[in-house]
């Protein structure tokens, strides 16, 4: 898998022969023998599928590739330094508690709270992961140190904000026919998609029907799939070889925009920005209100 290539140790390699513009530099330097490098550099160009080196007369140098890889790889090891650098100013025996909607929590978080879970093994995460509308619930009552839902569910201004696209996703063979009412599958009520999704129906007069209703984003996919009808999902929920996003001359509205928000508190304390700035760097989101 592509996050493999994410591995600090390979990172580090990387970085280091760039900067001496030579492998066995960089070995020696490190103090380690130069057929463990480039068997590094070979690894990390696997992973990701691309040349990252190339030899000049004097040594190596970045690809074109490699040049994007270098800024990206500076970055997630500067990030890592200061998420261990922050934490360790501060105990953590107080667990942070994140509240992640479900359908952000598909993908990209689990992956990133485990690298900051590696990162710093002692941390204690306590993640709740349920619909925006129960999210927001949580984050009023005080049960919450950071949450990331719809913004539409909360009252309060979030530390940043984002938009994601919602496609009308049926199964690979799946047509849908104006002629008749459109079988949907919906998420159960309270929904902030479910109403989104009603109401773009209603706007350009579409009949439907409701043939799944369901919490689980496991069930909706699986409706989907049977051919059971058309669900509204982002990009990253779309099994390409079983499922396709329907395009507007479909009899659909055009795909949904939704807002959705890194929530903190107005004050949070040492470990909890820590956590913010990693949220924020894997859902690629500016980081100038972090600090």
């Amino acid at each position: 898998m592509i996050s493999d290539a994410l591995d600090p140790d390979l990172l580090r390699a990387y970085v280091s022969v760039c900067r001496h513009g030579s492998l066995s530099r960089a070995a020696e330097q490190a103090g380690r023998a130069q057929s463990a490098f480039s068997m590094q550099i070979r690894r990390l160009e696997d992973l990701l599928g691309s040349r990252l080196l190339r030899r000049t007369g004097r040594g190596v140098i970045p690809t074109t590739e490699g040049e994007l890889f270098l800024s990206y790889a500076t970055r997630i090891l500067s990030l890592g330094e200061e998420v261990v650098a922050r934490l360790g100013e501060q105990g953590t025996s107080d667990p942070i508690r994140i509240g992640l909607a479900e359908e952000i929590a598909v993908k990209a978080l689990p992956e990133a709270l485990g690298r900051l879970r590696r990162t710093w093994p002692d941390l204690h995460l306590d993640i709740v992961v349920d619909h925006s509308i129960a999210i927001a619930d949580r984050w009023r009552e005080g049960e919450l140190d950071l949450a990331v839902a719809t913004c539409s569910s909360f009252s309060g201004d979030a530390a940043e904000t984002w938009d994601i696209e919602l496609l009308w996703v049926g199964g690979i063979d799946y047509g849908p026919d104006p002629a008749h009412p459109l079988d949907i599958i919906a998420y159960a009520e309270p929904c902030i998609w479910r109403r989104r999704m009603v109401d773009a129906l209603a706007e350009i007069g579409r009949n439907y029907r409701v043939t799944l209703t369901s919490q689980s984003i496991s069930a909706i996919r699986a409706g989907v799939e049977s051919g059971l009808g058309v669900a509204l999902m982002t990009a990253e929920c779309v099994r390409q070889e079983t499922m396709r996003a329907l395009p507007t001359s479909a009899s659909l509205p055009p795909p949904l925009i939704v807002q959705y928000g890194l929530y903190a508190p107005d004050q949070p304390n040492k470990i909890t920005k820590a956590a913010m700035e990693f949220l924020a760097h894997s859902l690629r989101l500016p980081r100038k209100n972090l600090l």
